[in-house]
Order: C-alpha cells, then sequence, then structure tokens
C-alpha cells in the first residue's frame, strides 16, 4: 500500500467545480490584484479569526517582513524567536537588518520555551535608562516571534507577560496554525490574535492551502492595519505617491477567490485531522508503541478548546529516525523531517556565532522526529498500515 504524506486530491476533486468558477469570474472581470476577491477573503479572515482587521499579502514570509517594516524593525535591534522552524522566521529578521536572538523550544510541545525566554533575557540583556532593553553587544531588543508550530499554539500567557514586563512587541508566527486555539487569559483565542500582529501562510500544503503563494495578516489595531496595506503595495498612499519603501507583497485575486471556496471548509477539515490524529493516538497504543514513540503533545486538550491542535502535522519522535524513515519508505509510506537541522547551525547564521549544543533540544528534536501521514481524507485503512509497519521495525 502506498501512503502519501498529504493527498489533496480528494479535496480538489470535491470541490473543482466552485473554484473553477472562482477562477473564471476572476478571468472575466479582468482584476487581478488586490481587487473585491481580495477584499471578500480579508473579511472572510476577519470574521474566522474574530480579528478586526486581516491584510491579504504574496506569502507567509512577505507577511513577516512587512510587519517587521511596518513595526520599523531593522538594523541595531534584535527579535527573540526559536531556531526550531522554517527559514523564513529569523531569514526575514535579517533581512531588516535585524539581529535573531535564538531561544530554544520546549522538549514536548517543540514551541518556544517562555521560562527559556526569560532565562536569555536575564543573562543577556539588560535596561538602558530609557527603559529600552538591549542585549550586551547594544542591540535593542524591539519584539517576540513565537512559532505556533505544527498547528499547536504557543504558551502564549507567559510569553505576553514576558511581553508586557519588558514592553516588547509579539508577532504571531501562525504559518502552520490558522484556526488552532489558546485559553489566553479568560478568553479563547485564535492563533495570530494574541500579539500585536499575528499572519498566516496558505502555502499549497498549509490547511487552508491556495494553488500557489499567498498568506495573510491580522491585527487590532487600525492604524498598524493602514500601514500595512501601505507597505504591501510598494509604500503608495495614493497610488504613484510613496510615503515608505515597502514591497510588492500584494495577493492576487485568484489565490483569493480559490482560498474563499475552501475556507468554509475548515472547520470540518480540522476535526478531520483531529480525528485521524486519535485514531493514530489509539491504535499506537493497541500496538503497545507508546513507550517507544513519542506522540504529539496534547497540553490544552482538556481545557474546552475545539481547536486545542489543528495538526498541520502528525510529528512523533523516535530513537533511530532514520532508520525508521528508511524502514516506511521501503514499504511505500511517505515521511518528511520538520526540520533536520535548527536554524543557528545553518550556515546563513553562522554571523550569529551560534555552535552546536547552544540549543540542546532543538538539536535533539532535529534528530529525532518525524511527520508521519495526515490529512482530512486519510483512510484508517492507511493509518493502522503506517502504525503496524512502525511495529514492524521495532519487532
Amino acid at each position: 500500500m502506498r501512503v502519501r504524506l498529504l493527498d489533496l486530491s480528494e479535496q480538489y476533486r470535491i470541490l473543482a467545480e466552485p473554484i473553477r468558477e472562482a477562477i473564471d469570474g476572476v478571468l472575466a472581470s479582468h482584476r487581478f490584484i488586490l481587487g473585491t476577491r481580495v477584499e471578500a477573503f480579508e473579511k472572510a479572515i476577519c470574521g474566522y479569526c474574530n480579528a478586526p482587521h486581516a491584510i491579504g499579502v504574496s506569502s507567509g514570509t512577505d507577511a513577516l517582513l512587512a510587519i517587521l517594516m511596518a513595526f520599523g524593525i531593522g538594523r541595531g535591534d534584535a527579535v527573540i524567536t526559536t531556531p526550531y522552524t522554517f527559514f523564513a522566521t529569523a531569514g526575514c529578521i535579517a533581512r531588516t537588518g535585524a539581529k535573531p536572538l535564538f531561544v530554544d523550544i520546549d522538549s514536548e510541545t517543540y514551541n518556544i520555551s517562555p521560562s527559556a525566554i526569560q532565562e536569555y533575557i536575564e543573562k543577556n540583556c539588560q535596561a538602558d535608562p530609557s527603559g529600552e532593553l538591549k542585549t550586551r553587544s547594544g542591540e535593542r531588543v524591539r519584539a517576540i516571534v513565537p512559532v505556533h508550530l505544527f498547528g499547536l499554539c504557543c504558551e502564549m500567557d507567559p510569553i505576553h507577560q514576558i511581553s508586557e514586563h519588558y514592553q516588547l512587541d509579539v508577532i504571531e508566527d501562525a504559518a502552520q496554525a490558522i484556526g488552532a486555539e489558546y485559553p489566553f487569559g479568560e478568553r479563547t483565542a485564535r492563533a495570530g490574535t494574541m500579539g500585536e500582529a499575528g499572519f498566516f501562510s496558505f502555502y499549497p500544503s498549509k490547511n487552508l492551502g491556495a494553488a500557489g503563494d499567498a498568506g495573510m495578516i491580522v491585527c487590532r489595531d487600525a492604524e498598524l492595519a493602514k500601514k500595512l496595506r501601505i507597505f504591501r503595495d510598494h509604500g503608495m498612499d495614493p497610488r504613484y505617491f510613496h510615503s515608505v519603501i515597502g514591497g510588492n507583497f500584494r495577493l492576487d485575486e485568484i489565490q483569493a477567490a480559490i482560498l474563499a471556496v475552501k475556507l468554509p471548509h475548515l472547520k470540518s477539515w480540522s476535526a478531520a485531522r483531529r480525528g485521524v490524529a486519535d485514531f493514530y493516538r489509539a491504535e499506537f497504543a493497541r500496538a503497545g508503541l507508546v513507550e517507544k514513540v513519542v506522540l504529539p503533545a496534547e497540553p490544552y486538550r482538556d481545557r474546552g478548546l475545539t481547536n486545542h491542535h489543528i495538526y498541520h502535522q502528525y510529528v512523533v519522535r523516535a530513537p533511530r529516525r532514520d532508520a525508521l524513515r528508511e524502514h516506511l519508505a521501503k514499504r511505500e509510506i511517505e515521511t518528511a523531517i520538520y526540520y533536520p537541522l535548527g536554524l543557528h547551525e545553518q550556515k546563513s547564521f553562522a554571523y550569529l556565532g551560534y555552535r552546536r549544543g547552544h540549543f540542546p533540544e532543538t538539536e535533539s528534536a532535529a534528530r529525532e522526529t518525524l511527520a508521519l501521514p495526515i490529512y482530512p481524507e486519510i483512510s484508517r485503512e492507511a493509518q493502522r498500515y503506517v502504525v503496524n509497519s512502525i511495529a514492524e521495525f521495532f519487532g
């Protein structure tokens, strides 16, 4: 049996007709960039996330870059984030001229550790007479970028407390977590809505995927939203008058139209993914593997949340990960490694001076984690085959 890591064919089969109609509508309108369909999709995202403002952009990467630019973060500044994430998170920080400050992850959730953030600040930073938090080398610490990895929200309450105490902005990287929920204070909040700004990626493999690159920013502040709309379109306000140096971060009408067709299905898709995760958990228990394979953490499962985890990826942890992956490949089971190397060990960030051993939890996760097949339509037969194949590996 062949089991794909992700198979979008059934999703497209069901939605093919409305997607084609939506694309035809764009072509017939002759309006291809930042038109009425982008505006309608932005409003739909506001409703879905309970966010006052949504700004459609060209990708998740460009979303973060636009936010950093709008906040005026650049040379002489520093931003705290995780080394266990996709390159773009730290890459965008570096592109502004700011310095990424890596902080290790929690060993169970793989998300940035709030206690590690606090420890880093206490050991490596101090407030100057004006109250600005600065690193020992003099950079102004401006923001924290927590990444809601694999569809699970970071512990945002303690992160918010840290940011309030040190007057730091929080920019949520919710690229993998649209719809994920967290018990934030006394309310249930969706990923992206707990900081000064948050953003999503609609890369085709995401839970809500476009037919190309696309992204979205959400925020509460009207002035910030206005500024972000200017930055996404070359800094123009009005047309051909450039108040700032922005970028070409515009969302096109075709992607917005496709995403608008898909968005009403996201609730059921998220529920189906949780069902897949629950079945995996039951099958691993049935096969006697719970002592050999570490299953995804669900720290908010019993907190009364619908979307306590949206399972963008189903990531397990096991010794001899690479041998296990090879074993599964021989049985035509696709898997993936997210991520094989922490950002602190990437050649592109060598100038930051980090070395192997600086972030042991990140390095351990990079050695041991493996993403198994997950998508709403995967069959129980396929899941059982995956688990039985893993049981075969462990003998």
